[in-house]
């Protein structure tokens, strides 16, 4: 009896952990060890080339560095690598840079610091933004050179002796913000240590970033679907001088504002852009705000279209019907045309303005660097 209770009993977890519902706890990532060999990988880069361990055969020190695009304090630490490649590349010693994410786990809510998400060809896009010196690898599709080294945050330096043993791993510096200098450089030390032939003095420190994003981390991204599905859709009447009154910008926000329509096809075509990037800055000094210039007597066919959209930002709809009205109530310099776009600051100054399509990489990249926002903490 005990024997057949026991198989029904092991049964039942199998069938649960077959279930699509069934979802495996995290595994905990430990860091490679002090002295641990270098794990082999086998990577593509940001510059067509496939690199390996053996790549780097002839450098006397090899620094491994695991960082991405999205992160802030990756960001803020960008400069410093290329120029430590600059320093160092004379002296026998190779940088490589290794990207050990997985895009597919990164929600939107996490590139309120970024434009630029962590897929291989945003890669692409940063290495030649920031003219990178240093091979940029690509390990988000299998994270298997990730799970070898086992970065906790980004970025997380590695470095090799030349029998390739690890002989440091841990933080760049101590000081994120690039604008103020740090009191302790331990990549630096460590590599000069190894120059000399001696014993790295702190072979290991604490290090400070974003966590690498696991792919058991994916199903975060449903969950946000669906909270996004939740959220309340109203389309609200507004007049001249409610219109005005938004373009004064009286709120200490970044304010993004397009001017669109339902028959108007390029404004149903970008839309979904201007809902992405409120999902991406809104937890920031950011909101996004759209002016429908449909008739108002269409304002329930404008309101099908913002839910199906899922737009939980600010929506309004003209209440008037001259449009000429609207055009010079947003910006004398608008011809009229949609869909049209402005970034306004606050106090009233319009800081961009866009007749027609917008590019939404150019779009993101104006709202984070401007300075309300920015890129570091």
């Amino acid at each position: 009896m005990k024997h057949s209770f026991v198989v029904f009993l092991l049964s039942i977890l199998i069938l649960l952990q077959s279930s699509p519902a069934y979802t495996q706890p995290p595994r905990e990532h430990k860091t490679l060890a002090i002295g641990a060999a270098a794990p082999d990988f086998t990577l593509p880069a940001v510059d067509g080339k496939t690199y390996t361990l053996a790549s780097f055969k002839n450098s006397k020190i090899l620094v491994i560095i695991f960082t991405c695009n999205h992160c802030p304090t990756a960001q803020a630490y960008e400069d410093r690598i290329i120029q430590l490649t600059a320093d160092y590349s004379g002296k026998g010693v190779a940088v490589v840079a290794i990207m050990p994410n997985d895009p597919q786990s990164i929600t939107l809510s996490e590139l309120d610091y970024t434009d630029l998400s962590d897929s291989f060809e945003e890669m692409k896009i940063r290495a030649k933004e920031k003219q990178f010196n240093f091979p940029y690898l690509y390990d988000g599709d299998t994270q298997a050179t990730a799970k070898a080294y086992r970065p906790a945050v980004t970025p997380h330096v590695f470095i090799f002796d030349g029998a390739r043993k690890l002989r440091f791993q841990g933080r760049i510096d101590d000081v994120e913000n690039p604008a103020k200098t740090p009191k302790h450089f331990d990549t630096r030390n460590a590599i000069e240590a190894l120059l000399a032939n001696k014993e790295v003095s702190t072979p290991t420190t604490k290090v400070f970033g974003c966590s690498t994003k696991w792919k058991e981390k994916s199903d975060w991204i449903v969950k946000a679907q669906q909270e996004w599905a939740k959220e309340p859709v109203q389309l609200n009447d507004i007049d001249v001088a409610g219109i005005k009154n938004l373009l004064k910008n009286d709120s200490e926000k970044l304010r993004l504002i397009n001017i669109w329509a339902t028959w108007c096809g390029p404004c149903v075509t970008e839309f979904p852009e201007f809902i992405t990037m409120n999902r991406m800055y809104r937890k920031r000094d950011f909101e996004f705000i759209s002016i429908s210039a449909d008739d108002p007597a269409k304002k329930e066919k404008a309101l099908q279209f913002l839910k199906k959209q899922q737009a939980s930002n600010a929506n309004y709809i003209f209440s008037m019907d001259d449009k000429y009205q609207l055009i010079e109530a947003v910006d004398s310099n608008w011809q009229g045309a949609l869909p049209y776009t402005i970034l306004v600051e606050p106090g009233g100054k319009i800081v961009y303005a866009r007749q027609g399509i917008i590019d939404p990489l150019q779009m993101k990249k104006t709202i984070i660097e401007h300075p309300l926002l920015g890129r570091y903490y």
